[in-house]
């Protein structure tokens, strides 16, 4: 392993280019050298290896006579999946234990082991299980699998999964966030030292519960219940209670899974400063918990996203389903989300019992363009079939059946070029194991190919170039994008010439306020970094806090920034990495935030910052909390 290391050092020190091609040829010049027998070397093994000698063999690793520069190149050659970070941030995504759910929708997986609609198979889901759902245990693991993938880790998203996070006890859900925050602090070795004698702890505690955590066991202590649900004999929730209740281990870690707000605040005043900070946390729920209250208490965690499950706007069609909500309540979600200056990210489905594809593209669109809605991100994927729920039945008497694969790519594309400049859609399908799907799409590539039917499509429409009208947001002289959405858009990995970067504002209105997202792009429409600005309106804002006039989260004449974001590989806290980050583009779009609000007659501008961002604001200004303690503000 060191000599192959050592060649692709020599090769970097003589400016060669050591891509993927390059690699291979090292490796498979050095498996020739093998005996017969010998297990091959591979890429996956090369980073650990020399991050494992650099913290046990100093002098070994010294004698290498690897400089800084040297490292940051031998990084990026190594680096596995390099896309995991393209978009600025390293993502860990969390699970909570299976617990009772306060909706039975349809269509929604019940999976004894998980969670109320996540499955066994899925990546995540399977992490969580070895790791008994413990929070600490996941993300220490995370960290561990990033470093050795070749990640930075400085500024960590954290996505927090598991059914509806209100439906959990509050002491749960603030020891839950409590734990990940402690985790990152805690830090992590490139072998996971520095964590492993918290984790044994951690794992001794659920061994003496008598918590299983391998899948064969879990498996076959879930496998009566779990056929009792598929059965219909016995419901999710009571089968939950059942195996998590008070008979079980899990009764005994719930006397410690629990802590107060006094312990989470601490642990954020750590990671202000730790080498591995929060830079957002998302937290997932459904329209019909979304209240003050509810949302109050996400700020105090630290939330900064909120992903939450629509799934439709027709009434007709969430009534067929059982989702236990209507347009109505949905409205009101997205006025308070956007109050409290969340990121808005919502769950879109098509395909579901009731629904037509031309109905289909209709409520999407509606949601795209209804000033009630309007989200900022989107999940948009079909509905698929799985076994145990309620829509198995509509499937056999013919009341339900998948899409096309015609029908389904027709939504999809109609749906994807609806979408509006200020959008992402951040994914076309969910994990399920295509094992696990009983009918319904198992392509796991459907994004390219919906991707591909629209070039497809544009090419055979026109041959000619329009130019983008200003007031879509793009400089005037770009070509029409044909997919506006900013996913498509995104940099990514690609370099940039930050100088000929053009600032272009694209407003619009929603019921409650004139938001703002203002966007760094290139001549083509490719996107650097982007803004999310929210000027509130008064009387909508009174009308939506009637009542509850002291849970309204800002004052009036104050404006919010919702988010801030600058693509391009993430680079580490205060170092200028390869693409755009840490080159001035965030303040600039701070700056015409706040001229922005300004000439609208604002007084002041909050900012829902991040823990693990807050010394980032202070340096532009947001040097006080709100009244409220909920954000970051700046007077104008």
């Amino acid at each position: 392993m060191e000599s192959i290391l050592l060649e692709i050092l020599e090769k970097l020190r003589a400016g060669e280019r050591v891509d993927e091609r390059a690699l291979k040829a090292v490796l498979h010049a050095h498996d020739k050298l093998l005996a017969p027998g010998e297990k091959h070397f591979s890429k996956k093994a090369l980073l650990p290896f020399y991050l494992r000698v650099k913290e046990r063999e100093p002098e070994r690793w010294r004698a290498w006579g690897v400089t800084p520069e040297l490292e940051r190149a031998l990084v990026r050659a190594l680096r596995m999946k390099p896309r995991r970070t393209a978009s600025g941030v390293a993502t860990i995504t969390v699970i909570t234990k299976p617990w009772p759910c306060s909706s039975n929708c349809l269509y929604c997986p019940c999976d004894v082991r998980m969670p109320k609609s996540y499955l066994a198979d899925e990546p995540a889901c399977q992490r969580a299980e070895r790791a008994c759902f413990d929070p600490y245990l996941q993300v220490s693991a995370r960290l561990q699998a990033l470093t050795q993938m070749g990640h930075p880790t400085d500024k960590v998203e954290l996505i927090v999964l598991g059914g509806t996070w209100s439906d959990y006890p509050r002491a749960y859900q603030i020891w839950f966030v409590a734990e990940l925050f402690r985790a990152l602090n805690d830090g992590v070795a490139a072998d996971g030292t520095a964590l492993a004698e918290a984790c044994r702890e951690r794992r001794s505690a659920y061994e003496r519960a008598g918590i299983v955590s391998t899948e064969e066991a879990c498996a076959e202590r879930a496998a009566a219940a779990q056929r009792a649900v598929t059965a219909g004999a016995l419901s999710y929730n009571e089968a939950v209670r059942e195996l998590y209740g008070a008979q079980s281990g899990w009764a005994d870690v719930a006397a410690w899974q629990c802590a107060d707000l006094e312990v989470l605040l601490a642990r954020h005043r750590v990671n202000e400063t730790a080498r591995h900070r929060v830079v957002g946390l998302v937290i997932e729920t459904r329209p019909d918990l979304i209240t003050p209250e509810s949302l109050t208490l996400m700020r105090r965690l630290g939330c900064t996203k909120v992903q939450m499950g629509v799934q439709s706007l027709d009434p007709r069609v969430l009534a067929t389903n059982r989702r236990a909500t209507t347009p109505a309540e949905i409205g009101r979600a997205f006025a308070l989300l956007r109050a409290f200056g969340f990121k808005i990210h919502v769950h879109f489905m098509a395909n579901l019992l009731g629904a037509s594809p031309e109905a289909d593209k209709r409520d999407y669109a509606r949601l795209v363009t209804d000033p009630a809605y309007l989200p900022d991100e989107v999940k948009l994927y079909p509905c698929a079939l799985v076994d145990g729920t309620g829509l198995v039945a509509h499937w056999c008497d013919g009341s339900w059946r998948p899409y096309t694969e015609d029908e389904l790519m027709d939504v999809l594309v109609a749906d994807v070029l609806a979408t509006p400049a200020y959008v992402r859609i951040s994914r076309m399908i969910r994990d399920i194991s295509s094992g696990d799907i009983m009918a319904g799409n198992k392509k796991t590539n459907l994004r390219q190919m919906v991707e591909a039917r629209i070039e497809k499509d544009a090419e055979r429409q026109t041959s000619g170039r329009e130019t983008q009208p200003a007031a879509r947001g793009l400089p005037r002289t770009a070509p029409v994008p044909r997919v506006q959405e900013i996913r498509e858009r995104e940099i990514s990995l690609a370099e940039v010439d930050v100088s000929a970067l053009e600032l272009a504002d694209v407003a619009y209105e929603t019921d409650v306020s004139r938001e703002h997202f203002l966007q760094w792009v290139t001549s083509e429409g490719r996107i650097a970094g982007f803004l999310r600005l929210s000027l509130p309106r008064e009387r909508a804002m009174r009308a939506l806090f009637e009542g509850a006039a002291d849970l309204r989260p800002q004052r009036a004449g104050e404006a919010m920034i919702r988010e801030v974001h600058v693509y391009g590989a993430a680079a580490r806290i205060s170092a200028t990495g390869s693409g755009v980050q840490h080159l001035g583009l965030g303040r600039a779009l701070v700056e015409r935030a706040c001229e922005i609000a300004r000439a609208a007659g604002c007084e002041r501008v909050n900012v829902i910052s991040s823990v693990g961002t807050r010394g980032y604001y202070r340096g532009l200004g947001f040097e006080r909390f709100s009244p409220e303690g909920l954000y970051q503000q700046r007077d104008l």
